[in-house]
């Protein structure tokens, strides 16, 4: 998520209306909650996944809310826009739930509406058209693990051939090689720049393992050892805050940076890095997982008043109140920790956060956070 482009705010739901079969829960609702539900499905939506599949409510919580019946995940509070992350978001729970047609849909829909020339999904579409041509690895790595998860349980393999072609064109066009090691870099925008720009939340570890195992191609290995190796060194030190963004130097040093859309406001662990947790937290390794944990002793303090939207890599508090992406990465490493009780918690708090102030980011990663974290739907690639 590029940060000013795509920070998670609170998003005003889809607008349409009351579907016939809900409108009995909704008498139930208070008032202004009723108001809101009935304005996220004015245009229709997509079904949502099977009841009681993986993930539950949350999963079934973010198609109801944010998926369009054409397949669109649709953010209203960047003004009823749609970017890869979103689309790439949607594929993983669809296949994780088991629900085929979801995944059919919202993959058509970022295959017909985004697919660049290379194979590539374009960073941002609104109001019919492509906005932002840029690629962002982070949608890209997510929409090919979905796509290779989904050959295989949707017994579909045209979606193996997507995958892997999305996965060769990262290779291509999103990874350069600094200090003798392969990096993955924030997009296609980034590739040519020197200081070279990354996102340390868009590195999946587990991404990374299906993507080997699928292409046979041992630059995914390359690529998770380097991950793994530059979150090491920038959690090293405590209280273990991956930032935002980061620059890679000649020499493969790494220090963290301000966004490139904001460079005035100082690096920060904020709504990027609040993914690093949950990344590494669903990693195939011990090692991996590991680093996950490093900032759950700090941010075990912090849970007692709310995990703030964003701090100062030192942990000075720079946001008031709470979201519940960030309360996701306090479960996160917390599950990584080995503090199954005090995450399953902070999952349930995340999940009451986002009911109180509904918006696409925070309801994404609530989902997230329960599929990853709470089964084994997308265990796959270990």
């Amino acid at each position: 998520m590029r940060t000013g482009r795509r920070q998670a705010r609170a998003e005003a739901l889809l607008k349409g209306r009351l579907p016939a079969v809900l409108a009995g829960a909704a008498a139930v609702l208070t008032v202004a909650a009723a108001v809101a539900f009935a304005l996220s499905v004015d245009s229709g939506r997509l079904a949502p996944p099977p009841a009681g599949g993986p993930g539950g409510e949350p999963v079934e919580r973010f198609f109801a809310r944010y998926v369009s019946a054409d397949g669109r995940v649709i953010r209203h509070d960047q003004g009823g826009d749609t970017v890869g992350e979103a689309q790439a978001y949607a594929m993983l729970m669809a296949v994780a739930s088991g629900d085929r047609a979801g995944f059919e849909s919202t993959w058509s829909w970022a295959r017909d509406q985004l697919r660049r020339d290379d194979g590539l999904l374009a960073h941002r579409w609104a109001e019919g058209r492509v906005v932002d041509a840029d690629a962002a690895s982070d949608a890209d790595l997510d929409a090919a693990h979905a796509l290779i998860l989904a050959a295989s349980r949707f017994d579909t393999p045209a979606y193996r051939r997507d995958g892997l072609e999305i996965a060769s064109a990262i290779l291509e066009h999103e990874t350069v090689r600094v200090g003798g090691q392969l990096v993955l870099v924030a997009g296609t925008w980034a590739q040519g720049r020197r200081p070279v720009p990354i996102n340390p939340s868009y590195f999946s570890p587990r991404g990374f393992a299906v993507l080997a195992e699928a292409s046979g191609d041992r630059r995914w290995t390359e690529l998770r050892r380097s991950s793994s190796a530059l979150i090491d060194g920038m959690t090293a030190t405590r209280p273990s805050l991956a930032p935002d963004w980061a620059q890679l130097g000649s020499d493969a040093s790494v220090r963290p940076a301000a966004a490139p859309s904001d460079e005035a406001v100082g690096p920060r662990f904020g709504f990027d890095a609040v993914r690093v947790p949950l990344r590494w937290s669903w990693a195939c390794d011990a090692r991996e997982r590991r680093l996950a944990a490093r900032p759950w002793d700090f941010l075990r303090g912090q849970a007692r008043a709310g995990i703030a939207p964003e701090y100062a890599l030192d942990g000075k508090r720079l946001a008031p109140g709470t979201h519940p992406a960030s309360t996701v990465a306090g479960a996160a490493a917390a599950h990584a920790a080995g503090e199954r009780g005090a995450a399953e918690r902070l999952l349930d708090r995340a999940a009451a956060e986002d009911r109180r102030s509904p918006s696409y980011y925070g309801a994404a990663l609530v989902a997230l956070g329960h599929l990853l974290l709470e089964t084994d739907s997308l265990n796959d690639g270990c």
